[in-house]
């Protein structure tokens, strides 16, 4: 679960514990150029306050005012759309073209939100179902294959660590890449058969994998949410994960080192391990946008800008055009 997954759900579950009633609200669906993808969500406690966030400010202010002024005191969950007509995109500050439906839960299901909070906690995918017909609300394990589906009835959104990033090596860069990229919601592998470096290793909020690199990324068994950086600077531990992870799903596979290293290291893939060119092609190094970089932490941000530049343009949400003055189907509310 990403940070501010995290922060919607313990705000939740804190408010409920403190006694105060509070709105949920989630992204079910968007058009055009919309503030937030699909499946961000808020919740609006009844005096106000929020955390989390379905746009860029003015949407929220008109949920608090409705919250607060009492309009959904019911328990059913209900669909609301912003943004159908060119008034309302106006009204709202949204792009030319940007419509938002979002589904409203008044009464949100705490036992649902603690399952949820449990899964999440331990690691594993968490699949949430609200059903607007039934009016209710249910949370099982997930699995890597789910997405995020709404029916204009029925939402489901995923949480937990659905992104993965394995560390080839226990560097000093790994050690700023690790905390950064467990803030965009990674979940944070490392691998490194190197005893000292796993003696040193106490970078909270990653997981040591055993063994040798070639076998811990057949062993994850990487598919397109995951990504795998190659960061030893050695050949013997570089390479031989790097020529599992390339003939691999994993939708970002890179290794540290200059232009020169980089050809040396794809010449040796091709000859030692006869990696194709395609597959070849798809081997990201040097890793990192070029911003300059030469510190441990200026390359961990390099590093982490392509991988979001490279996992947005792969996962991005497809989202229906429309004009300002087309409106979307059904009613606004």
């Amino acid at each position: 679960m990403d940070t501010m997954d995290a922060q919607v759900l313990n705000a939740a579950l804190q408010w409920a514990a403190q006694g105060h009633r509070f709105a949920t609200v989630t992204v079910a669906r968007t058009w055009g150029s919309a503030p937030r993808p699909p499946g961000a969500w808020m919740v609006v406690r009844h005096d106000g306050q929020v955390v989390g966030s379905v746009s860029g400010g003015c949407i929220e202010d008109d949920l608090i005012h409705r919250v607060t002024h009492g309009e959904f005191n019911g328990t059913a969950p209900l669909a609301l759309k912003y943004g159908v007509t060119t008034e309302e995109a106006n009204r709202f500050n949204l792009p030319c073209g940007g419509t938002l439906e979002l589904v409203l839960e008044p009464s949100t299901d705490l036992t649902a939100l603690e399952t949820l909070r449990s899964l999440t906690h331990s690691g594993a995918l968490a699949r949430r179902t609200v059903d607007l017909t039934a009016g209710t609300t249910r949370v099982e394990p997930g699995e890597r294959a789910d997405t995020l589906q709404w029916t204009g009835q029925v939402l489901t959104t995923v949480h937990g660590p659905r992104l993965r990033l394995l560390l080839i090596g226990a560097s000093q860069i790994s050690r700023y890449v690790a905390p950064m990229a467990h803030a965009l919601g990674y979940e944070v592998l490392v691998c490194d058969p190197r005893e000292e470096y796993y003696a040193s290793w106490d970078v909270p909020n990653s997981r040591w994998l055993p063994g040798m690199p070639d076998d811990v990324v057949l062993g994850i068994q990487p598919d397109v949410h995951t990504a795998i950086v190659a960061l030893t600077h050695d050949p013997k531990l570089d390479d031989l994960a790097l020529m599992e992870a390339l003939r691999s799903p994993a939708f970002y596979v890179g290794a540290l080192g200059s232009k020169a290293n980089n050809a040396r290291r794809k010449a040796r893939l091709k000859e030692h391990f006869e990696l194709q060119a395609d597959e070849l092609e798809r081997l990201h190094g040097p890793v990192g946008l070029p911003i300059g970089s030469r510190t441990p932490p200026e390359i961990a941000v390099s590093l982490l800008a392509e991988l979001t530049q490279v996992k947005n343009q792969l996962h991005q949400q497809p989202t229906v055009r429309s004009a300002c003055t087309t409106p979307a189907d059904g009613v606004s509310v």
